[in-house]
């Protein structure tokens, strides 16, 4: 990108890097650059009830940690309710759509990597609790609860939040019963060529050891920025990745690398693309 695009791309929106909101002591290395005002791409979550937490399961707020919703759930909490297609987003080209899942995401930022449906599910201490890398239960979600609410809320699309179901998934439901078609992405084998293949709000799946699907993490693409140019992506995950100053990025809901060495690369099985060219 040319000095002077990078510089109006500058004014138009920039998220990153911030302090996240569970390790106070991490200053993330990366952000985020926007090419539309981020007010645009997600001023209806910051304004409306669509972006409310209270608002986020399909049982009132009230009931959230009742007695009925620890015996329905147990340590999962709620479900997310299913959000309306919004109709700001009708139109838009296909660019603007895809930074708005990046700035969806964006706002769980920090959250800690929790066995949770809903990212602010906040459970008391006596509340039963699937021990992670967080140490103690709170706000949170794993990887695929994570990709699967930033559609929901961010588009009205609903996927299978079991990670290998979502991993092949061919549509994404919408609130009346209708249908959002999803189109697998093959990736090459090739490092660089990979890089040219995806696109910012690709869903990229992960194998673990054994070959089966096990982690899912969403592609920022071009409008990432980080120090040493490294591509990023956004996903919940463990402590095992260090950023590009050497640092151990906290367990949670981070920007991390997409190195051509690292776990994700080697492991990458393929791609879900949601808003195809």
């Amino acid at each position: 990108m040319k000095r002077a695009a990078v510089l109006a791309a500058c004014l138009i929106g920039w998220i990153g890097p911030a302090a996240p909101a569970q390790e106070p002591g991490y200053r993330s290395p990366y952000g985020v650059e926007f090419t539309y005002p981020v007010a645009e791409l997600i001023g209806d979550l910051e304004r409306t009830e669509r972006g409310d937490p209270r608002l986020e399961a399909e049982i009132p707020f009230a009931h959230w940690y009742s007695k009925r919703t620890l015996e329905r759930w147990h340590s999962w909490g709620p479900e997310p309710r299913t959000y309306p297609v919004p109709r700001a987003v009708e139109g838009w080209p296909v660019e603007r759509l895809r930074e708005r899942v990046i700035a969806t995401a964006l706002r769980f930022q920090g959250y800690a990597y929790q066995h949770h449906h809903i990212p602010d599910w906040d459970p008391p201490a006596s509340w039963p609790w699937q021990k992670t890398c967080a140490g103690r239960d709170g706000k949170g979600v794993d990887c695929s609860n994570l990709t699967g609410f930033v559609y929901n809320q961010g588009f009205g699309l609903r996927l299978n939040t079991e990670v290998h179901h979502q991993s092949e998934e061919q549509a994404a439901r919408e609130a009346g019963g209708r249908s959002h078609r999803l189109h697998r992405v093959e990736l090459p084998d090739g490092y660089e060529d990979r890089l040219r293949t995806l696109r910012t709000g690709d869903l990229v799946f992960i194998r673990n050891r054994g070959g089966k699907i096990s982690h899912v993490v969403i592609w920022v693409g071009p409008i990432g920025r980080s120090p040493d140019g490294v591509p990023l992506i956004i996903d919940s995950h463990g402590e095992d990745v260090r950023d590009s100053n050497g640092r151990p990025i906290p367990c949670g809901v981070q920007l991390r690398p997409f190195r051509e060495n690292s776990w994700y690369n080697k492991s990458a099985s393929h791609a879900v693309r949601v808003f195809r060219d």
